[in-house]
This record gives structure tokens, C-alpha cells and sequence, in this order.
């Protein structure tokens, strides 16, 4: 190699850059010491920018294309040099391609609830998550607000100031939109829309605008899910009479759960009127005017040899320290008596008491106490 291609391998002929990320915002072309050649090309790609940078001082700016470093491409850049030393002179500029692509993969969300006054429900703490996309639209005012000498700027390193923005303009925009709690999964999308031009209203400085904004969804504590459920299964019963049947079906699968603890008596009376209301429906609007016909006794069942079934043993519930333990029959209560557990004072209750009574108030129970002793009297 010789003298003179030795001196011309110092020098930069062609100036580009082949992004091999997706996520790098602003990247700077290394020189590594070696100065730029006077009718050097600088290739500029679709979704880039080059900026010149001279003595730390912002130069030309490039839009995609291919051009020819001469004194007529670079007017800023060459007002600030002079070219003392000839036109086709070497000089050493920072070179800073900047990405003008939509960066999409910024997601957000509220860390701690934002608390808004709704109509109906008053003071309510929502939260809220989504996506946005963030773009360059002013290289040099990134540059000088953000970049500043990084020679790779990624989306990370704004990612978290976007964030902390949103967050900080979601109440407000929330509460300035006046839409109702109810209305805003309807409203999501023009509520988006406001944010992303009040954001790129305040990172207009930085030259980043936010094109796209998404609001994923927007929740509520349980208990305020919990309201909503409520009222919505009221609207859709129509009234309180309406409402009390709904929870009356609800109930019927509890009571047959739990039965000999009032389920039997609490299903029979919810069919009986269930069977009203069948028979209502299917009689017709002109049965309506039809009095109601008195319903015949039962006849009588005839004669059998088969007795009938015993009658159901009486379950029974004792309180021992000050706790509810049973239900017990009556071969259950001698083995109570037996323990300790069961004395003459032991409240008990049984379905059809109307409240708790020492045991030896209870007639039915005298038999299992005729061997306890009465309680000791008081010692002088």
C-alpha cells in the first residue's frame, strides 16, 4: 500500500447506519480518531435523522437520502468552520443518526391507585394499565434535552420518565373527562386520545411525541365490584317484590344443603309460592277475572297394615365454654352427661324453643338427669 492510499484510508468515505436493534433511539457513527473527507457519502435510511454535531455545537440536519459532504450540503456546518484551508479540507464532526420510527413497546400502569369522585358512587380508587407508542419528531431538541453525549441512547433509558408522566396526567385526565364510572370501559379509546395529545403537548421540549395511546383496562377495589353486581341484578329484577323472589331462588339450594335446620320448611313455603306464580302465568288474561276456587281437602289415606315411619328424633345443641356444640340425639346427650359436658345447668335448645334453658328446665331431658347431682351449695 502506498503513501497516498495509507493517508486516504484515514479518512471517512461513507457515513451510514444499519440499525440491528428495535431498541435504540439515538446512536452515534464512531470515528475512532479518523476525521471525515470533504465528498464523503452519508447515507440516511427511511425512520432516520443524522445530525452533525461540531464543537459540541448542533450543525446540519439530514432527512433520509444519500448525499455528497460538500460546502453546498453543509451551510450550517460550514458557516461554523470557515474552511481556512481549502474546501476539499478534512474535518471532524460528530455524527448522530436519531430513530423517527413509532417505538411500540412501551407498556405502563398505576403502581397505587388514583382516586376520582364519580356521580353515584362518590370518592372511588381505580387503576389502570395499557400500552403507548413513543416517536422522535425534533432530533435536535432530543439531542439537547435528553441525549446530550451518549453515544447510544436506548428506549430504556426514557421509558421510565414516559411512564412516571402518564401516570401523573391519568387523574387528571380521568376527572377532567366528567365521563361516569360506569361509562368509562365505553369511553376508553377517546380517553386515550386525550392523553396522548396532553402528553405530546408536554414532551413537545424534548421533541417526543406519543402518536398512540391505549388504555387496556380500568378496575376498581372488590367491594366497589361488589356495589355494581348489586345494583345490576337489581335493574334487572325491576323492583323490590321482584327482588325478594330472586333472593328467594337463591335460597333454595342452601335450604336443601342444609336440611333439619330449616330448609325443609323454607322449601316448602318458597314451591308453594312458586307453584302460585307457575299457575298464574299459565292461566291466562282471562283467568284473571276468575276467582280463586277453594282447594279440596285431601281424602283421607285408607287403611293400612304398614305403620307408618317413626317420627324423627328431636337433635339437640348444648353450650360448653361459652361455645355451640351439636347437634346430639338423645344416645349422644348420655354420652355428654357421661363426660361432664352436659349438667344440670348446661343451657340447651332444640328446633321449637324459643330460647336456651338450663337443662333441667327441659322435661324431656329429666331422665338423663336423674343421677346428676344438683350443683354443690355455696360454702360458708
Amino acid at each position: 500500500m502506498g503513501l497516498m492510499d495509507r493517508i486516504r484510508g484515514e479518512f471517512i468515505d461513507i457515513i451510514e447506519w444499519t440499525d440491528d436493534g428495535r431498541d435504540t433511539i439515538v446512536w452515534r457513527f464512531p470515528r475512532y480518531g479518523n476525521e471525515i473527507k470533504m465528498g464523503a457519502r452519508l447515507v440516511v435510511r427511511e425512520s432516520q435523522v443524522a445530525v452533525f454535531v461540531n464543537e459540541g455545537r448542533l450543525a446540519d440536519v439530514y432527512q433520509p437520502g444519500t448525499y455528497t459532504l460538500s460546502t453546498q450540503n453543509m451551510p450550517v456546518l460550514s458557516t461554523l468552520k470557515g474552511w481556512k484551508h481549502g474546501f476539499e479540507s478534512p474535518f471532524k464532526a460528530e455524527v448522530y443518526f436519531v430513530t423517527t420510527r413509532q417505538f411500540t413497546d412501551f407498556k405502563w400502569g398505576t403502581q397505587n391507585p388514583v382516586i376520582l369522585r364519580d356521580a353515584e358512587f362518590g370518592m372511588v380508587r381505580v387503576r389502570a394499565f395499557g400500552t403507548f407508542a413513543a416517536q422522535v419528531v425534533d432530533a435536535a431538541a432530543l439531542l439537547r434535552e435528553l441525549v446530550g453525549t451518549d453515544p447510544q441512547f436506548r428506549t430504556e433509558e426514557v421509558g421510565e420518565h414516559l411512564r412516571q408522566l402518564i401516570v401523573s396526567k391519568l387523574g387528571s385526565a380521568l376527572g377532567a373527562s366528567g365521563v361516569p364510572l360506569l361509562d368509562l370501559a365505553a369511553r376508553q379509546d377517546g380517553i386515550g386520545q386525550q392523553l396522548a395529545k396532553a402528553l405530546t403537548l408536554e414532551l413537545s421540549a424534548t421533541g417526543i411525541a406519543i402518536p398512540r395511546f391505549y388504555i387496556e383496562n380500568i378496575s376498581v377495589p372488590p367491594e366497589v365490584e361488589a356495589a355494581i353486581d348489586t345494583r345490576s341484578r337489581m335493574a334487572i329484577t325491576g323492583n323490590l317484590d321482584d327482588y325478594a323472589k330472586l333472593q328467594a331462588a337463591d335460597a333454595i339450594p342452601l335450604a336443601a344443603a342444609n336440611p333439619g335446620t330449616g330448609g325443609d320448611a323454607l322449601g316448602l313455603g318458597v314451591g308453594m309460592a312458586l307453584g302460585q306464580r307457575i299457575v298464574q302465568s299459565t292461566s291466562g288474561a282471562g283467568a284473571a277475572a276468575v276467582p280463586p276456587q277453594p282447594v279440596p281437602a285431601p281424602a283421607a289415606p285408607a287403611p293400612s297394615d304398614v305403620p307408618p315411619p317413626l317420627p324423627a328424633a328431636p337433635r339437640w345443641f348444648i353450650a360448653v365454654g361459652g361455645q355451640q356444640q351439636g347437634p346430639y340425639d338423645e344416645s349422644a346427650l348420655a354420652g355428654q352427661v357421661t363426660a361432664g359436658n352436659l349438667t344440670r345447668t348446661t343451657l340447651v335448645w332444640r328446633s321449637g324453643q324459643a330460647a336456651w334453658q338450663p337443662a333441667d328446665q327441659v322435661p324431656e331431658l329429666a331422665s338423663l338427669l336423674a343421677d346428676v347431682p344438683p350443683p354443690l351449695p355455696p360454702q360458708g
